[in-house]
């Protein structure tokens, strides 16, 4: 059966175009679908963008792209399918989305390979001890003889602990495999027989919390997980153990881990925080165990090309008529970042 012809608009800015399309893959798009416009739309209020709305089968999205609300899809009648190139679609898919029945799919699975290999880089660097050498050099220059005052420095049978079974968490676990490491992880969803197969132990949050030497987070962020990691639960933690965040802010009380880092008790490797970013005078800036990057885990750079190769990936089998590979259900939303 031939592949069917479609029309399609790209909607995202121009930013997340320039980031998301080399010309291989400009190439690609042109030779899988009509483009109605040669050029991406950030806005659908433009007359000329909706003249081409009427026209369009699938959007291609992005970061930038605008809600699809009602008034959007009611100058969209051919509109059948929405491929994003990159995570969440939350800021965009409206609950019109879902009662007119378009398809929807998500590059997450693309976005979580390079979060899960800084995951990976901060759980090496934590257990060995890398921010702190570092600091401490910068601090004594020329000088070893401070080293010593390091805690213990090894990723040879320390314990780490994945704190929500993802589509990143369970690449970090399986990153993790081929380190004599030993892994927990804590997810009320999760099937203990899975976990095991992954060579990991489903444990309880507060478990994982008191045993593991580096604790990675990557649940989604909901009502129910609004500062998972609270004051209680952050002195659960031991002493010298490292906190890396590479999912969403809120899950962490930034307050009471500030107290636990200024006190020097635990480390910390925040990508995301709450408020994000952090207000200028925050201690976590200043504090030598403490490492912050500006939300940078996720896709840069020729790694967002990943995300576009997935996206029309799945726009060629809507194309061939063959089953999504990547595709969003509402109900499944609610569990999603």
């Amino acid at each position: 059966m031939a592949a069917e012809r479609v029309s399609a608009m790209l909607a995202m800015s121009d930013t997340a175009y320039r980031d998301l399309f080399d010309d291989e893959l400009r190439a690609r798009l042109e030779a899988l679908t009509d483009l109605v416009l040669p050029e991406p739309v950030a806005t659908f209020a433009d007359p000329a963008v909706r003249a081409a709305l009427e026209r369009t089968d699938v959007l291609v999205t992005s970061w930038g792209c605008p809600p699809l609300d009602a008034g959007v899809l009611a100058g969209a009648p051919r509109l059948r399918a929405v491929f994003h190139a990159a995570g969440s679609v939350k800021h965009h898919i409206t609950d019109a989305c879902w009662e007119r029945g378009l398809a929807v799919t998500t590059a997450a699975a693309a976005n979580a390979v390079p979060v899960a290999e800084y995951t990976l880089a901060a759980i090496l660097s934590a257990g060995k001890r890398v921010p702190q050498f570092a600091a401490g050099f910068r601090a004594h220059p020329g000088e070893f003889g401070w080293r010593a005052d390091v805690a213990d420095a090894s990723n040879y049978r320390r314990v780490v602990g994945v704190v929500g079974l993802s589509r990143i968490g369970r690449r970090v676990v399986d990153l993790l495999r081929p380190f004599e490491l030993t892994v927990l992880v804590a997810d009320p969803y999760a099937d203990p027989v899975a976990v095991a197969a992954m060579g990991a132990e489903l444990v309880e949050l507060d478990d994982l919390l008191v045993r593991s030497d580096v604790v990675t987070l990557h649940a989604p962020s909901l009502p129910e997980t609004h500062h998972l990691i609270d004051a209680r639960r952050s002195a659960l933690m031991k002493d010298g153990a490292t906190l890396i965040n590479t999912a969403r802010g809120a899950l962490v009380d930034h307050t009471a881990l500030t107290a636990e880092c200024e006190r020097g008790r635990l480390h910390a490797v925040l990508d995301v925080t709450e408020p994000e970013p952090l207000p200028p005078d925050s201690p976590l800036y200043r504090l030598p165990n403490v490492v912050l990057t500006p939300h940078v885990a996720g896709a840069m750079g020729t790694e967002c090309r990943r995300l576009t190769a997935l996206a029309l990936d799945e726009l060629e089998r809507f194309a061939a008529g063959v089953p999504l590979e990547h595709e969003v259900r509402h109900a499944d939303l609610v569990m999603q970042a």
